[in-house]
């Protein structure tokens, strides 16, 4: 027996990008939507879904606005304890804070402790897919997916390679490394709403033959994502070119052992050469944006505009916890704010969609999640536009939904998630 529910509000989809023509045409208003069996059948007027649906459950959200759940891109779960850690660029941070912390997960209940907590609070801000990096332990990746499939999640996550450059202790092999991932890669990916990435660090912490046994085991499951940095500081570029000197450039010391693609992830990507932004563009590879993280450890301000006017595939991310939130609405608001540095006043429906149908496109899945359209899978979120004060009395005067909802953007928090279903089920609120 099918179970259907139907979802009143002002539910916000969107019909194409609004990197392309008018942004504030890129999306449409509905009164509701209806569910069945976890997706999404339509949107639509609420008297016409009633009529269709008469048996459905109905749920009134008032004036609250619902939409896809939001896709964060880029993430380390395992730095959840020691997010928001004083005073480090990115080479010192990792060795003052991120790897001892990532010692810990060898200890499977801590990993399962952690795990569950990363997925309550971003559940709680209204993130219901994530594409994380795990340790170099086999148990970080079993904690991260068992968490998220006792709570309905479609997640992505992989095993953290690195071989070099890093503590002892959180040092593989690039036996190992192939190994390790090649099972959990082969027991995780595509069950339930799961899927295993791939997961390089970065260039500096594998050697070129773990690289490219990183490179071969994608070759063999070339459905899977891979995800690693790329170009986030230019001390971190100084140091690949000393590392490869043979290569053209950073994307190169990827690019060599098979490690560039359609499905990659590359996190940062804030310096890149000529060639390199070339190379990731004919491939259709993915950047992924990490604004509050690139201004709190730093590392310099992505250009949108050009990435956009090149044609990139781009997403966003929370990078936590080299990120100073777990909140996608905290990290619309940065990368607004790093849009304006950079001479480009990023629309409310842009970063919206970046948040959301952008990011499921950059990690291959905007076939479904990410929007609200026929068939999609319904993770979905209620956002109140009154959360705060601040927040009610600016939106009370807005004359469009893109003014209504951009003071939440800027200034909204865990507060502004009413309600969040994963899979169609009530996840919270």
């Amino acid at each position: 027996m099918s179970s259907e529910t139907i979802l009143k509000g002002r539910v916000l989809g969107f019909t194409g990008s609004p990197f392309e023509g008018d942004p504030a045409d890129a999306a449409r208003l509905d009164e509701a939507v209806l569910i069945r069996d976890g997706r999404i059948v339509r949107a639509g007027g609420a008297a016409d879904l009633r009529a269709a649906a008469p048996d459905a459950t109905v749920e009134d959200l008032g004036e609250a606005v619902i939409t896809a759940g939001f896709v964060d891109a880029h993430a380390h779960y395992p730095q959840t304890a020691m997010i928001a850690s004083w005073g480090k660029r990115l080479i010192d941070w990792l060795n003052a804070y991120t790897f001892p912390e990532e010692m810990r997960f060898a200890d499977p209940a801590y990993a399962s402790e952690i795990a569950g907590r990363y997925l309550d609070l971003t559940l709680s801000n209204g993130t219901t897919t994530v594409a994380s990096y795990c340790t170099i332990h086999p148990e970080s990746v079993e904690a991260f997916f068992s968490a998220a499939q006792s709570r309905g999640l479609r997640a992505a996550a992989g095993k953290t390679c690195m071989n070099r450059n890093a503590p002892e202790a959180l040092c593989d092999t690039t036996q190992s490394a192939y190994d390790d991932s090649k099972a959990l890669l082969e027991k995780w990916h595509g069950t339930d709403r799961l899927s295993y990435i791939v997961t390089p660090r970065f260039s500096p912490t594998s050697t070129p033959d773990q690289l490219s046994a990183m490179g071969a085991l994608w070759a063999e499951h070339p459905d899977c994502l891979m995800q690693t940095h790329l170009s986030e500081q230019p001390d971190e570029v100084d140091w690949v070119k000393s590392l490869f000197p043979e290569a053209r450039d950073y994307l190169d010391t990827y690019e060599a052992h098979g490690l560039l693609g359609a499905r990659g992830l590359y996190g940062h990507a804030i310096y890149l050469e000529p060639r390199e932004r070339d190379r990731l563009r004919e491939v259709g590879a993915a950047l992924i944006h990490c604004p509050t993280s690139n201004t709190f450890i730093g590392s310099g301000l992505f250009n949108m505009a050009l990435a956009k006017a090149e044609g990139h595939r781009v997403g966003l991310a929370t990078d936590t916890g080299g990120g100073s939130s777990f909140s996608m609405l905290r990290t619309m608001a940065a990368a607004y704010e790093i849009g304006q540095l950079t001479g480009t006043a990023l629309h409310p429906a842009q970063l919206y969609w970046l948040a959301t149908a952008g990011s499921a496109g950059a990690m291959h899945m905007d076939d479904k999640i990410g929007n609200i359209a026929p068939g999609m899978e319904a993770d979905l979120i209620a956002l109140d536009l009154a959360s705060t004060p601040a927040i009610a009395q600016r939106a009370a005067s807005a004359e469009d939904i893109w003014e209504a909802l951009f003071p939440t953007i800027m200034m909204g928090d865990d507060r502004a998630i009413k309600a969040v279903w994963t899979g169609g089920r009530r996840a919270l609120g």
